[in-house]
């Protein structure tokens, strides 16, 4: 029996719900007319980064690749051409350069606002973060364009998860970012335009690549730290709902903690996909080659077997955890340099530190009344209004009190 549209209307909770109520880790189904196989549980999440059990070729639906990642680029590699490519991309990341700017931004956007009737953060932040991106990889874009970017960065993430109209903007904001990424590419190739030195821009122009294919990847970098956004306002959500954790937000070590708090607690990536490149056997369950598996993300980051009492947020915990690359999972599993771990994640660690120390210890804000829920059925979610602030002023330009 397909199970589409109970995917559609359970999201985040489709394999869970499942895997909980049948007490197993591996669990059989049908989805978008395929056989599927959904395992959860830290075991399953090693066995699912072994190169010599999974590749990852063919394992994207094309309405993924049409909005999400683009076709052809190295989420769909495998073996050598993947190795190359991530090594790529890990030299090009630079997470605490990214921070920097982030940091530098959110400080420059005081004073306006200041002067709003209301601050939509996440709105805010997806500009912000396309700005600061866009500085860091050599993408030279006049202001005013800046936030219709940001717009086609974020439809394609709003757009992979999405059926009718969200996913039909998500294909056309990638269309149009491919078409003027490859412009970009090609006037570097023939010098009518000039990168900075070192940029990501020019060395994804100087690789051996087609133009569109280097123009995917260069989104591919771009993309993921507009994505940030989404737990920026997430981050805020908590802050909200937990104000007894504010005052210990000023150290390092506590904002760290809680950073990891938020990836580990809020939905962000509700399952990752592979295609078996082999037959074996796991938990009594037949995997043969060329089956479609899918291992549940948000699964094992609230899997009670792991995490004590795992749907309340507790950023302490993260105070001695011990680094398990398969037991915490926000950005896929295992080592990001030998497997299909995302490469960004240490950007999106760095990015969120700097806007938590942004809003807890150099500005103060009012939230009001407004609609913070989420729906766990919408893939990716995100609070409804975005996160509104207002009444925002600057810590520094505060008058203590006599």
């Amino acid at each position: 029996m397909d199970e589409t549209a109970a995917l559609l209307l359970e999201g985040y909770l489709f394999i869970k719900n499942r895997t909980d109520q049948c007490k197993t880790d591996v669990y059989r189904t049908r989805l978008l007319g395929k056989d599927t196989i959904c395992i959860t549980g830290k075991e399953a999440a090693e066995i699912f980064y072994e190169a010599e059990r999974f590749v990852r070729a063919g394992a994207a639906p094309m309405r993924v690749q049409k909005t999400l990642t683009g076709v052809g680029t190295a989420q769909g590699l495998d073996g050598a051409a993947h190795a190359q490519r991530k090594a790529l991309f890990l030299s090009l990341v630079q997470p605490d350069v990214l921070a920097s700017l982030a940091a530098k931004t959110w400080m420059g956007l005081i004073s306006r606002w200041e002067a709003m009737e209301k601050v939509v953060l996440f709105d805010q932040a997806k500009h912000l973060l396309c700005k600061a991106a866009c500085e860091w990889a050599g993408v030279s874009l006049p202001e005013t364009e800046i936030p219709a970017f940001a717009e086609d960065l974020t439809a394609m993430v709003d757009g992979f998860g999405g059926v009718g109209p969200r996913h039909w903007r998500g294909k056309a904001a990638r269309s149009r970012s491919e078409d003027m990424a490859t412009n970009m590419i090609d006037n570097v190739r023939a010098g009518r335009l000039k990168a900075p030195a070192g940029s990501p821009l020019e060395v994804m122009a100087g690789e051996a690549l087609d133009a569109p294919t280097a123009a995917k990847e260069l989104l591919n970098l771009l993309r993921p730290i507009v994505a940030i956004s989404t737990y920026i306002a997430f981050m805020a959500l908590a802050l909200h709902e937990h104000p007894e954790l504010k005052a210990a937000l000023s150290g390092a070590q506590a904002r760290h903690c809680f950073v990891q708090e938020v990836r580990r607690f809020y939905p962000f990536t509700p399952f990752a996909g592979a295609v078996t490149k082999r037959d074996f056997t796991w938990k009594g369950c037949d995997f043969k080659a060329g089956d479609t598996v899918l291992l549940d993300v948000y699964g094992i980051n609230h899997d009670s077997r792991i995490w004590d009492r795992p749907f309340e947020f507790r950023p302490e915990r993260f105070e001695a955890w011990q680094y398990d690359p398969f037991a915490f999972i926000p950005h896929g599993g295992g080592d990001p340099a030998a497997g299909h771990r995302c490469p960004g994640e240490s950007i999106t660690v760095e990015v969120m530190k700097a806007t938590l120390d942004f809003l807890v210890n150099q500005i103060d804000y009012k939230v009001p009344a407004q609609d913070l829920r989420y729906d766990m059925a919408r893939i990716p979610a995100r609070p409804a209004s975005g996160v509104i602030l207002n009444q925002v002023v600057c810590r520094t330009n505060k008058i203590p009190a006599s």
